[in-house]
């Protein structure tokens, strides 16, 4: 998010701009001595001003946003497609390892603010479940109160999802330190380490072995893999898949052929006991969201 960027520059403008007027201060030229204002405080001042202006545009269209994204939030909730949201400190691989689990083709790149919009690609279980993947903004130490704020829209994705895959390098020299960075700037956003957590030790090609051993030990129900190499990643689908929401309506209704589209949502969307096809249409025995359920019921023809 272009606010975020902002919000992390301004202060370190207030830093240039001191250095540039020292500078100046210094020269006595063109009638211009000591404390007067050089061309490079000027020109800081100028700059942080447009960008407090940007700011508070930006400010003003995330307000106007918040209604629409709630909606869309409240009918995914609603709605039958389980989802998990990829959280982790930054440069952790999260996107990396998203496209390892989907295919999908997503900005990968080593710099803080990389992800800033959450990116939400379509992935199927093993059974044929659908599901979604959402990637978030990475993590820092220390986040700023206000950077919590413009890094909102994206955060509150964890806090909907129905389970947080929550990746970690395991080369770097202090993961534990940035799992502890992760969960302190989640307890900032109402519900998100109520989410249950699934920890993807990432780079393990790349981590030492003694190191990982010992991450293994304190993290007993991680999974190691690597996005790279595709260690682990078999492992990493199937606990992701055993931690969705599984559906807990069960149906024994017969469908009648022409609404083979109610067919499709319960392959889908559902968990599939039995398909028998007879003469009056397609006999299923499933579990199913309550709203399906109410449509199968409703079509029954049995």
């Amino acid at each position: 998010m272009e606010l975020a960027q902002l919000e992390y520059l301004l202060p370190r403008l207030r830093g240039w701009g001191e250095s540039m007027s020292r500078q100046a201060g210094g020269r006595v030229a063109g009638g211009q001595g000591i404390g007067s204002r050089g061309p490079g405080e000027t020109k800081i001042e100028l700059d942080r001003r447009r960008i407090r202006q940007r700011m508070a545009k930006l400010r003003r269209e995330i307000r106007a946003m918040a209604p629409s994204r709630e909606v869309k939030r409240g009918s995914r909730r609603r709605g039958p497609i389980p989802s998990v949201a990829i959280a982790g400190y930054t440069n952790a691989g999260k996107s990396s390892l998203m496209n390892a689990l989907t295919g999908a083709d997503i900005m990968v790149q080593d710099a803080l603010f990389a992800t800033l919009d959450p990116t939400v690609r379509k992935a199927e279980a093993a059974d044929g479940r659908i599901y979604t993947l959402t990637d978030t903004v990475g993590f820092v130490r220390n986040l700023p109160h206000e950077l919590i704020e413009a890094f909102r829209s994206t955060l509150e994705e964890v806090a909907e999802a129905d389970v947080v895959l929550h990746v970690v390098d395991a080369a770097h020299p202090d993961p534990l330190g940035q799992i502890s960075a992760v969960h302190a700037v989640l307890a900032d956003i109402p519900g998100a380490l109520d989410v249950p957590e699934l920890i993807a030790l990432n780079k393990a090609d790349l981590a030492d072995p003694v190191t990982l051993a010992a991450l293994r030990t304190r993290l007993p129900d991680a999974v190691v893999v690597s996005a790279r190499t595709g260690q682990g990643l078999q492992e990493l689908r199937s606990r992701i898949e055993a931690m969705l929401p599984r559906p807990d309506v069960a149906v024994d209704v017969v469908v009648p052929y022409s609404r083979g589209d109610l067919v499709s949502r319960v392959h889908a969307d559902g968990d599939i006991t039995a398909v028998e096809y007879v003469e009056a249409g397609t006999h299923v025995v499933a579990r199913v969201d309550a709203a399906l359920a109410a449509e199968l019921t409703a079509v029954d023809a049995g």
